[in-house]
């Protein structure tokens, strides 16, 4: 249950920012995500008030590992949602969709059949079923044609 707690941070933060900068056609560098970042998770950590190490450790991995990769992830994303315009899912949904990829890509001590799960009870929490359906086809798809043996 603590790396969901993690990924639901995650979803949050990325939820957040996404009104607040527009990263999402450009990689972002380490030391930028370091050095923009830190302020910024620092004070979401002071107001939730979470003090367990290892939720925040994750949950940091996935924030800062999807911010760095955001250009790629939506644009695989985009490629696999057919007909969807990126701008046009909503925001929860393309920030679960945004995390669960880098999780599938990059995380590869994470079966991706936990991933995919993991980002579908969290679309059921905060989304609609709707929403769980349709993460689920494309997080499906990637995984199939991208993690091979995950």
């Amino acid at each position: 249950m603590k790396r969901r707690k993690s990924r639901e941070y995650a979803l949050q933060f990325l939820y957040r920012i996404d009104f607040l900068d527009d990263t999402s056609n450009n990689a972002v560098s380490d030391a930028q995500i370091n050095n923009d970042m830190y302020a910024a998770v620092n004070t979401f950590w002071h107001e939730t008030g979470e003090k367990d190490p290892h939720i925040k450790s994750f949950a940091e991995d996935i924030i800062k590992g999807t911010i760095k990769h955001l250009g790629d992830l939506d644009k695989l994303i985009q490629e696999v949602a057919e007909h969807w315009k990126l701008s046009r899912i909503a925001s929860v949904d393309r920030n679960i969709l945004r995390a669960a990829v880098y999780e599938l890509l990059h995380r590869k001590d994470i079966p991706s059949a936990v991933t995919i799960n993991e980002a579908l009870e969290i679309a059921k929490k905060y989304s609609t079923a709707e929403s769980a359906s349709f993460i689920n086809g494309i997080l499906d798809k990637i995984s199939k044609e991208h993690c091979a043996g995950n």
